[in-house]
């Protein structure tokens, strides 16, 4: 038993084919405005969240404005273009120019997955720039090679867990993305124990030196060859002043050789 509604069958027995045409024709029309209005409305809501400020800097949005447009507009035309699609597609049913059965049933079942795929890739996108700008700055004071590296790994893991969203989406085998995942997770924690190595044992060094604190600030100090006055001490690095120069010395390096604090 099969409850149903064949919608094309309605259609038929409701209309004459030159009927059928013309509610096909007032489909697209009504599609076209809706579209229009979803296109307006989203951007005008976009804006109000703020997120044109958010994505402001970021490597996508300096690509799309490349290319003439905006993440916003990006988005704005994926739901519009969404809208459009759907509307040609039950504007061909309704004209029987398709057959209804199977094209319908296979456009209703994909393009839904493939909007939220594209929309998880622009998300994925964006969120990796963003958080790559954030652990940047947080890094900013680290004067080591390594935390360079850190700011990619984050941004690239970010937009890989979007690639399998999107994969995911438009029904890619779940093994093959549980595979994936496991290589990309070795990879990343192989990279990681390589490329941060030295980071860690700043961060560690930095622990014992603003826990211990063997100077403060305004003290005179020698650490190695470099002697000045220390001007700022965080988890990773110590600032040092002498004759006009700011050396910036890595708290490793205090852990390791000592330091010798000059007294008046």
């Amino acid at each position: 038993m099969q409850f149903g509604i064949d919608w094309p069958e309605v259609v038929r027995s409701v209309f004459s084919p030159e009927g059928a045409f013309v509610l096909s024709i007032a489909v697209l029309v009504v599609g076209a405005l809706f579209g229009y209005l979803v296109w307006r409305s989203l951007r005008q809501f976009m804006r109000e969240l703020g997120v044109p400020e958010t994505v402001e800097g970021t490597p996508f949005e300096r690509t799309a404005q490349s290319l003439g447009t905006s993440t916003v507009g990006i988005v704005s035309n994926l739901a519009a273009l969404f809208v459009y699609i759907t509307a040609i597609t039950v504007a061909l049913n309704i004209a029987q120019l398709v057959d209804p059965e199977a094209y319908w049933t296979r456009f209703t079942a994909f393009l839904p997955d493939l909007f939220i795929a594209a929309f998880a890739l622009i998300i994925g996108l964006i969120a990796g720039d963003k958080a790559k700008l954030v652990v940047s700055e947080r890094l900013r004071s680290v004067k080591l090679p390594e935390a360079t590296v850190l700011p990619e790994l984050v941004k690239y893991s970010i937009v890989y867990l979007a690639v399998l969203i999107a994969l995911g989406q438009l029904g890619i085998d779940t093994l093959a993305l549980l595979i994936l995942l496991a290589a990309y997770a070795f990879g990343l924690v192989f990279l990681v124990g390589l490329a941060l190595r030295d980071l860690l044992s700043a961060s560690a060094a930095g622990v014992y030196v603003l826990l211990t604190e063997p100077y403060s600030i305004g003290d005179e100090i020698v650490i190695g060859d470099r002697q000045g006055i220390v001007q700022e001490v965080d988890m990773f690095v110590t600032h040092v002043e002498s004759d006009g120069r700011e050396h910036v010395i890595p708290n490793q390096k205090v852990f390791r050789d000592g330091v010798i604090r000059i007294r008046d």
